[in-house]
């Protein structure tokens, strides 16, 4: 299935003239293969099967990126701009209150935190340990785009650099 979805966008890309760079899983899938020994694992095989050239986008310390590692893939390892994190690393179940971080302020702290610090503070007040090569925000929310641009405005103005995952 991870195949061939990942067959299907590089066809979609290639009409469009553009370059297939890197996959992330989506949802549930994603965070399943974060703890998921053996889900990791098949994705990380799919991902190879159709071009070990591509990044493999996955949760920061999950058992997807020990995977991608462990086979030689490319990887990013991915923090989020507006989740709350567990002491384990995961994120918060959004059925849970407080799984997303809605003052822009408080994300973005965290955001700058987890890049030059290299840890999150968990629901629980403990500072869990990440590696930022991407940030994730949502854009299901109507502010969304003012919130990335205000995310890009801080991280630049701290004097970090943002650019493209490296093909």
């Amino acid at each position: 299935m991870v195949q061939y979805q990942i067959g299907a966008l590089s066809a979609f890309c290639r009409a469009e003239g553009i370059f297939l760079q890197h996959v992330k899983p989506h949802g549930a899938m994603y965070n399943m293969a974060a703890k998921d020994e053996r889900l990791a694992v098949a994705i990380c095989d799919a991902v190879a099967s159709f071009d070990e050239n591509l990044i493999l986008v996955g949760l920061a310390g999950s058992r997807l990126l020990s995977a991608a590692k462990g086979m030689g893939l490319r990887y990013a390892s991915e923090v989020f701009a507006d989740r709350a994190y567990e002491d384990d690393g995961s994120l918060v179940s959004r059925t849970k209150p407080g799984a997303m971080i809605t003052d822009e302020d408080d994300a973005i702290a965290r955001v700058v935190t987890m890049i030059r610090e290299g840890y999150v503070v968990s629901v629980n007040g403990n500072r869990v340990p990440v590696r930022a090569d991407t940030v994730c925000l949502h854009g299901d929310s109507p502010t969304a785009v003012a919130f990335a641009k205000k995310i890009r405005g801080t991280l630049l103005s701290q004097g970090i650099q943002i650019a493209p995952l490296q093909p």
